[in-house]
């Protein structure tokens, strides 16, 4: 048996006037999806349990198997361990993100105009966290430079008692004062993004990129704080072996931290214009290696609610689905293997908020064995009708490897 997890970030929405009141998941030309649709179990399920964040990093704990109660520790040691960081107990990490600010000259009067630097490259930005390291680095303060506009900072004995520390993407278009941390432990953090402003502001990297008519990465932000994380090796809980293909950091370092194999896949970059084939790719190559279960992240359609995109977030769904989906499913049919399905978002990126909400969200279960009475029509509202909820997030995983019943 092979299990496939087709996991599309952020998928679920709320109905848009700009898509004639539909989600994007209504609107998205999804044959694939929509042909196991008709066949497969559907329902609704409860990722991020009540007093949670609504981060994919509890989202997708949970729709691993894992309980985000017991397990989760912060975001950003996650991110760690995908970028190689061997953390002690009593470090504390904090995700790093480089971001452009607008130019007012007192640092609590400037507003979040891109919460990722418009896409900054991974070469520009390891140019610019170098020199950041060089000029704000210490013993107590060491960065890391990740993937794109997502970095890492360990803080030797830390806290991660430090106020709120508002991811940036939150807060798009407003101005950051009022988001700042007020707390005396975050005082040194905050500080140090104030100066960052000062150091990258005339960066030649950002020069560079204002003449080419792209967004300066012009301040670092810091937040997701956490420590070493508690996250169970994948296959002694399960008793199969596991794959994480994904773009991002905090996917693959989940990955990692269970022990399952975190593929690197060229040209994936966590938006539209991500190698899908590549990483559709990656996945068959990894079920021929003999891996029983792939988790195929998607970041695409959280990036395009994020940035209130939305016939960019419907593309991303169509895309995922005739660029990744379509290839993988030939593979599977033809190897002549029986194999189950998960496909879900692991949280909704509403484009009206453009950020995540808690809100329960569509899932569908196909086995290659059975003829299910599903849905005609994948989404959320169709989802919601059948009546089927899955209170606890972390079921999903035992679900589908027909450990637990619906």
């Amino acid at each position: 048996m092979k299990y496939l997890v087709l996991l599309c970030d952020g998928m679920a929405d709320t109905k848009n006037p700009a898509l004639d009141n539909k989600t994007p998941m209504t609107v998205a030309n999804k044959p694939y999806i929509d042909g196991l649709a008709k066949k497969s179990v559907v329902g609704m399920c409860r990722t991020v349990a009540p007093g949670l964040k609504p981060g994919s990093d509890v989202a997708n704990l949970s729709v691993m198997g894992y309980d985000p109660t017991k397990s989760y520790t912060g975001r950003s040691p996650l991110e760690a361990a995908s970028i190689g960081i061997d953390l002690k107990d009593t470090d504390v990490t904090l995700r790093t993100n480089l971001v452009t600010l607008s130019s007012e000259e007192n640092y609590g009067d400037k507003k979040m105009i891109d919460y990722c630097a418009g896409d900054i490259s991974t070469a520009e930005a390891a140019e610019i966290i170098k020199s950041v390291s060089e000029v704000l680095g210490s013993e107590k303060y060491k960065f890391y430079a990740g993937v794109s506009y997502r970095h890492c900072l360990v803080v030797d004995n830390g806290t991660t008692d430090l106020g709120t520390m508002t991811p940036p993407h939150d807060i798009s278009g407003k101005v950051i004062g009022e988001y700042l941390s007020k707390s005396e432990n975050a005082a040194p953090l905050i500080e140090l993004m104030k100066k960052s402003y000062d150091l990258l502001k005339d960066h030649p990297v950002n020069l560079k990129r204002i003449k080419e008519g792209k967004r300066p990465a012009n301040s670092i932000w810091f937040w997701g704080e956490g420590t070493k994380p508690d996250v169970a090796n994948f296959k002694e809980k399960n008793g199969i072996s596991g794959s994480v293909i994904s773009a991002v950091d905090l996917l693959k370092g989940i990955g990692k931290c269970a022990g399952m194999e975190t593929p690197e896949v060229e040209g994936a970059t966590g938006y539209i214009d991500t190698n899908f084939e590549g990483k559709a790719a990656a996945a068959i190559d990894s079920f021929k290696r003999g891996i029983d279960l792939v988790y195929l992240h998607f970041e695409a359609p959280d990036e395009c609610g994020h940035r209130g995109q939305p016939e960019n977030k419907v593309k991303a769904i169509e895309y995922i689905d005739r660029r990744a989906l379509k290839t993988i499913l030939e593979y599977l049919n033809a190897s002549g293997e029986d194999y189950r399905i998960l496909v879900m978002p692991d949280h909704p990126t509403p484009l009206d908020i453009m950020t995540h909400s808690s809100d329960p969200v569509p899932f569908m279960i196909y086995d290659s064995r059975k003829e299910e009475n599903g849905v005609s029509l994948f989404d959320e509202e169709n989802a919601a009708k059948t009546g089927i909820f899955i209170e606890h997030g972390p079921d999903i995983m035992d679900i589908l490897l027909e450990k637990k019943s619906i």
